[in-house]
């Protein structure tokens, strides 16, 4: 008897991940001899930005005293109080719980994987980050967009979004500061999004992941949670990005609210985390110092990632077909395309034709009749001024082309 070929669940159908599908491409034209700029993944450590030493010590520490067990499955109890401490210098109140895991990405799939039934829908910002989409997928969930105002910086386009509302929405996304915009919201905005979830009896999920990482000083961050604290919500965050470790995979969520709105919802999470044991133990023990000591090297990230917000929002402004609202946080720069070309074909050849990779904007998801690309400003000044001038002679190509 023959082998019988093995057919893949049909959830698999609808999961894409543009940031890293792009690769694919780049990686075979790279097999050509071409150099390669890359602009495509929020990774800072492979450009000039480096782990702080305290969090390799600690972490190094604690494996050298053999804490390479299993954790306790919500995280070790230095690391949960740490957040805790953290999360209530900022404001939070009514914090019912704080789980550790594998990245901020585990900490979502387990709160959505917890809330949806197949059926459910639930609200995410278009432009978005693509993880939420392949999650909601596999779950047999819908992801319902609902637009950012790109004429207003990016905020939440709040008639829009409740415009989307209805009897099977189980919860509302906010990405703040948000990928792939850069756009840190406005106190006006959340408020908004709040009110909308308690008319309609939402959950809110709050990603975080860039809070540190803003570039004007005088720049606030406000922590949804801080706005109402009776609200049910799930806080997403982590040290991958202020803290230059994303190979660590270390994240966590917070839960808060109103007892009676959200405690049902908590055990069912809970059961989760149990479920799978543990997130990674030694790196763990960086939590406390990362969260709760002095963080110089936060500020000189800053300063590099100001400086070259800057470099884009000039060059991308100047290339006549492209616009760019100006970013006021993390590393991401979504591009407004104004040319005869879909985003994806000019992603395409941009990566073809000249050696620089970039992520189509609907990857992201995007208003109708609209195209984008996204860009991650990490490089240093000179490996992105050589590619904008690339990106201004494609542009130039194109227009002769259309000629």
């Amino acid at each position: 008897m023959a082998w019988k070929k093995i057919i893949p669940a049909k959830r698999t159908e609808n999961i894409k991940y543009a940031i890293r599908d792009i690769v694919v491409l780049a990686k075979e034209v790279e097999k050509t001899g071409k150099e390669m700029l890359w602009l495509n993944i929020g990774d800072p450590n492979i450009y000039d930005f480096v782990t702080p030493p305290q969090v390799i010590d600690d972490t190094v520490k604690a494996m050298r005293d053999n804490q390479n067990g299993y954790a306790p499955s919500n995280g070790i109890d230095e690391a949960v109080n740490a957040i805790r401490l953290d999360a209530k210098s900022k404001g939070f109140k009514n914090i019912k719980e704080i789980f550790v895991t594998t990245g901020a990405s585990e900490a979502i799939d387990i709160a959505l994987t917890a809330l949806l039934n197949a059926g459910d829908n639930f609200l995410l910002p278009a432009p978005t980050y693509p993880l939420y989409d392949a999650i909601i997928n596999k779950l047999g969930a819908e992801p319902r967009h609902y637009f950012l105002d790109e004429e207003n910086n990016w905020e939440p386009d709040l008639k829009d979004l409740e415009s989307k509302i209805d009897e099977n929405t189980k919860g509302v996304l906010i990405i703040n500061p948000n990928n792939p915009t850069g756009t840190n919201y406005s106190k006006e905005s959340l408020k908004g999004v709040i009110e909308l979830a308690k008319k309609y009896g939402l959950l809110l999920f709050a990603d975080e992941i860039y809070d540190k990482l803003l570039f004007d000083e005088n720049d606030k961050h406000i922590s949804m949670a801080t706005i109402d604290t009776n609200a049910p919500i799930i806080t997403f965050n982590g040290l991958s990005k202020s803290h230059v470790v994303p190979g660590f995979r270390i994240g966590w969520g917070i839960v808060t609210g109103k007892d009676e709105l959200i405690s049902d919802y908590n055990e069912g999470m809970q059961k989760f985390v149990r479920a799978r044991l543990s997130a990674n133990k030694p790196e763990q023990f960086a939590i406390k110092n990362a969260l709760l000591t002095p963080q110089p090297h936060i500020r000189e990230m800053l300063n590099k990632l100001k400086k070259r917000g800057e470099i884009t929002y000039n060059r991308i402004n100047a290339i006549d077909g492209l616009s760019l609202v100006k970013t006021s946080g993390a590393f991401y720069a979504f591009i407004k395309i104004d040319l005869d070309i879909d985003d994806f074909t000019f992603c395409k050849r941009l990566i073809n034709e000249y050696g620089v990779v970039t992520v189509p904007g609907s990857g992201f998801g995007q208003k109708p009749n609209t195209k984008h690309f996204r860009v991650v400003f990490l490089p240093n000044e000179e490996i992105l001024n050589r590619a904008y001038d690339k990106i201004e002679e494609f542009v130039k190509k194109l227009k002769e082309e259309g000629k």
